[in-house]
């Protein structure tokens, strides 16, 4: 398990302008690692009901996204999903809901003022770790 995650800053700037992009609701997407080490990000639409305070992948795109994972022999890095009014911080909801024990789980915060907020979490066994991002 790694405590540090190092995302390349084209990567990171897909994913800031989506949430700019949407920034009255929580946006979500997975960061997906290739073979060559490179990686993606995949943005995948929300269908919470109350999207600015919550996300729920759309459920067909997300299982999509994830067989051709699997046929392409790629990796789940990262499940990112964004806060529009709150820091980027782990909720207890969040923990509650965990799917993915293996990837990390990356909050991008736009209750900011020009500073970028974004942190990654590994939640296992009902308990978030902070993991240091490098850009």
């Amino acid at each position: 398990m790694n405590s540090a995650l190092s995302l390349p800053r084209p990567l990171v700037n897909r994913m800031l302008a989506h949430a700019q992009q949407n920034s009255e609701q929580e946006i979500c997407g997975l960061i997906i690692q290739a073979a060559d080490q490179s990686m993606r990000y995949l943005a995948i639409d929300n269908r919470a009901a109350d999207c600015q305070q919550h996300y729920q992948m759309d459920t067909q795109q997300l299982i999509d996204s994830l067989r051709q994972l699997r046929e392409s022999d790629e990796q789940l890095v990262a499940i990112v999903y964004s806060h529009p009014g709150a820091p980027a911080q782990v909720s207890a909801l969040d923990i509650e809901q965990t799917g993915y024990p293996d990837a990390c789980y990356l909050i991008i915060s736009l209750n900011t003022r020009g500073v970028l907020e974004m942190r990654a979490w590994r939640i296992r066994d009902s308990a978030a770790t902070e993991v240091r991002v490098f850009i």
